[in-house]
């Protein structure tokens, strides 16, 4: 599986990548207090159907034994870091912060984005948390460019949030898409001084995606054995674009959604 991808790749991963932004655009709008997530997840799978995309989340599995994931939109509501599931019985409420993450298959390949919402009123915290994580991501893109190293988009995004005493996700990472769900290279949201030393080459299409708590990085499983969460029960926010990498930058694959 080649890493760098064509010109003519990259055109579909756009074409894609605009009908996952708009999709995701979408679900913000109604994510809203009283609508179930399973209503949410619902949209998603009826605006990707009629644009003649399909979920690449639903069905989903990490490995052979793993159980398939349920839906095509992640859910993930305060404490949720990512994977939470819909269900007709998990209704959005008033102050909740809500992680949404979805991916799509498009002319063969693949993209993949998320974006946090804040739903009614919150505390401050809470509504700077997000903030900075958006920021974080955009901090993280400033750096992308040929020649640069994987490692580079970690530290940016720890320097900008480590000063704010953020729980930086480690046990979740950003990687490559577009020919899987899930490709090489890992993309650390923080300095990690062993990770190997990769280089961006033009051509290469990443999903970089900053997953940040309001207290502790550590986190665990739910019984469901999809849904991660906060260690601590702090609430957490997640934002994710997809881009191409160019000699002297990038090129955004799923452009920033119109919420």
């Amino acid at each position: 599986m080649s890493l760098i991808k064509t010109a003519q790749e990259i055109t579909k991963l756009k074409r894609g990548g605009v009908i996952l932004s708009n999709t995701l655009g979408k679900i913000m709008r109604a994510c809203q207090v009283g609508a179930s997530t399973a209503e949410l997840d619902q949209l998603a799978r009826a605006e990707l159907a009629e644009r003649g995309a399909r979920p690449s989340f639903l069905g989903y599995q990490i490995s052979p034994n793993d159980p398939p994931y349920p839906a095509a939109l992640c859910i993930s509501i305060n404490d949720e870091v990512v994977h939470g599931q819909a269900s007709s019985e998990r209704i959005i409420k008033d102050g909740d912060v809500v992680g949404l993450d979805i991916g799509a298959w498009y002319e063969g390949l693949a993209t993949d984005m998320a974006a946090t919402v804040i739903v009614g009123r919150v505390e401050e915290d809470k509504r700077l948390l997000v903030e900075n994580t958006k920021e974080a991501l955009k901090r993280g893109l400033a750096v992308v460019k040929e020649g640069a190293l994987v490692g580079d988009i970690g530290a940016a995004i720890e320097d900008f949030l480590g000063p704010k005493k953020y729980g930086i996700i480690r046990d979740l990472v950003g990687h490559g898409v577009g020919h899987a769900v899930h490709e090489e290279p890992q993309i650390p949201n923080f300095r990690d001084p062993g990770a190997p030393k990769t280089e961006l080459k033009e051509g290469m299409v990443l999903a970089i995606e900053p997953m940040v708590a309001l207290g502790t990085w550590k986190v665990k499983m739910k019984d469901d054995g999809w849904t991660i969460v906060t260690a601590d029960g702090s609430p957490a926010a997640h934002f994710e674009v997809t881009i191409a990498v160019t000699k002297n930058g990038y090129e955004l694959i799923t452009p920033w959604p119109d919420s």
